[in-house]
């Protein structure tokens, strides 16, 4: 059917090439972001004698300072795409983080490393402007299928860039493939410029879909409507669980596998969860399209928490391996499901703002989990990570129940009980 500027249709043959293109795009981008990862903690001690405590909490901190900037920005962003379309941010998005990418392979201190990673942050929010965008395009039914479809080409990046990644810098150094890293990143503005054809949605003050709202506005829908608030919530929730481990995760190789190609064991560490996420974010959006994305998130987190349990006592990678791939199964899922349920509950002309709130509590997740696991392995050591992490998952998954629950039994039921009163 036609709405205000575009087919809605699971048939529109340009969705389906912006889809195929974005999917490329962003298989581009986070591969190239993920193709540093295993190796940022160990950048840092080419830049002086430190100790391990140092180390692990600099790798926290550099980790997680990007994603300052990207916390303020993103509502910014996703309220200039509500506006005035999201292609030309993709590309401002995708030069801004090339630049900063390849300024990183000529830090010589911790202090430079920590000043690029915090100005990347302001053009962090590419894949989630991306989602967005598909998701305005996309129908209500197939939102999971379709968001699922496209987390896979960003999976499928951040599963091949950190061995890529590792094994380049065992050639190469670790300087030099920020450096090319630079390069990949920059491809994926080009794809966008000349590839996507943006569909911009006209908006019409007599229709709630496509009228205009105020900030003030968003907040409200958001706040008044309590599942939709606790799964933006959980978003800041499971990024500090997800991401507690990743800034520390090559020393945790390290230690349980010795420093014989460190950087490429890391990078199959990191992969592995890639994996896993790959194999089954379509399935788990195709299943919450059929019976309910918030029973979906429900059993996901409650999976997260089980898995990342066992990992404080693996005592070789492959056993660490293993467990990442299931965490890969249980959180990838986690995300397709939460942008499929803001697409259902949101207007559509409010769905990048709101969006954008989502990403900036991401985000928050991911400043506060890299300081506090290295805060823990300092204190606690790395089994430490593993039994918080765990625990943060779980309570995520009893909050969900909680508000899904209700909103699915005692609202309706109160309503039944008045309606018959009445």
């Amino acid at each position: 059917m036609r709405k205000k500027g575009f087919v809605i249709s699971e048939q529109n043959p340009t969705i389906k090439r912006n889809l195929i293109i974005m999917w490329f795009a962003n298989f581009f981008v986070a591969g190239s972001i993920t193709m540093v990862l295993p190796f940022i903690s160990l950048y840092i001690e080419e830049f002086g004698s430190f100790s391990d405590d140092y180390v692990q909490t600099w790798s926290g901190w550099i980790f997680g300072i990007t994603f300052v900037t990207a916390f303020i920005f993103s509502p910014i962003w996703g309220r200039i795409g509500d506006k005035f379309g999201r292609k030309k941010i993709l590309i401002l998005s995708a030069a801004g983080l090339g630049v900063s990418i390849l300024l990183m392979g000529f830090a010589n201190s911790v202090w430079e490393l920590f000043l690029l990673r915090l100005f990347m942050g302001i053009f962090t929010g590419f894949i989630p402007m991306s989602q967005a965008m598909i998701s305005t395009q996309t129908p209500k039914k197939i939102a999971g299928q379709v968001l699922g479809t496209l987390q896979t080409g960003s999976i499928t990046g951040a599963l091949m860039g950190p061995m890529l990644g590792g094994a380049l810098a065992d050639v190469f150094g670790y300087a030099p493939t920020f450096r090319w890293t630079s390069i990949t990143i920059m491809a994926s503005g080009l794809i966008v410029l000349f590839g996507v054809k943006e569909l911009l949605v006209k908006k019409d003050d007599n229709e709630s879909e496509f009228k205009s709202y105020s900030t003030k506005e968003v907040l409200l829908h958001v706040i008044k409507n309590p599942v939709l608030l606790v799964v933006m919530l959980l978003s800041a929730l499971v990024q500090i669980a997800h991401f507690s481990i990743q800034p520390i995760l090559s020393l945790y190789v390290a230690e349980i596998h010795g420093p014989a190609n460190i950087a490429f064991f890391s990078g199959v560490a990191f992969s592995a969860a890639g994996l896993g996420n790959l194999l089954m974010a379509k399935r788990w959006g195709r299943l919450g399209d059929r019976i309910g994305y918030t029973k979906i998130m429900i059993f996901l987190l409650f999976m997260a928490g089980i898995v990342y349990f066992p990992g404080a006592f693996v005592t070789n990678i492959w056993q660490l391996v293993v467990l990442r791939f299931l965490l890969g199964i249980s959180i990838g899922g986690l995300v397709p499901v939460r942008i499929a349920y803001i697409r259902q509950e949101a207007p559509l002309s409010m769905q990048g703002e709101v969006l954008g709130y989502n990403t900036s509590l991401r985000f928050l997740g991911n400043i506060i989990g890299p300081a506090l696991g290295g805060v823990i392995s300092g204190f606690y050591g790395f089994m430490g990570v593993f039994f918080v992490t765990s625990g943060l998952l779980i309570l995520g998954g009893f909050i969900m129940l909680i508000a899904w629950y209700r909103h699915e039994y005692e609202g309706k039921h109160s309503h039944s009980f008045s309606s018959s009163r009445g």
